[in-house]
């Protein structure tokens, strides 16, 4: 958990993605959180966690629907929302805390 302190514990936003391979609506939005990332280059963050594999901080944030999207700054989390979006929609987002 303290390497997870240090991932969101900056000045820029950091979005995580929490999905599953095998959630269809998480394959989905791979494509779409790489054309975020390249469009908000060195401005922001974006880190994908697979639930499977990290349980522990799933369920200490609570993921319970895929993918689960959740925005840090400074180490607060800013803003949290579950479901599919499309890129336009999350630069949005992300660009609110830049």
């Amino acid at each position: 958990m303290s390497k997870f302190g240090e991932l969101i514990d900056v000045e820029i936003p950091v979005l995580l993605d929490f999905f599953t391979e095998w959630d269809e609506t998480s394959k989905n939005m791979h494509a779409v959180l790489r054309d975020v990332a390249a469009a908000l280059g060195d401005k922001a963050r974006v880190i994908k966690i697979d639930v499977d594999k990290n349980k522990e901080l799933s369920e200490a944030l609570r993921v319970k629907g895929l993918p689960t999207l959740i925005i840090y700054k400074n180490g607060e989390m800013k803003w949290r929302q579950t479901g599919e979006f499309d890129v336009n929609s999350i630069i949005n987002v992300v660009e609110q805390f830049i």
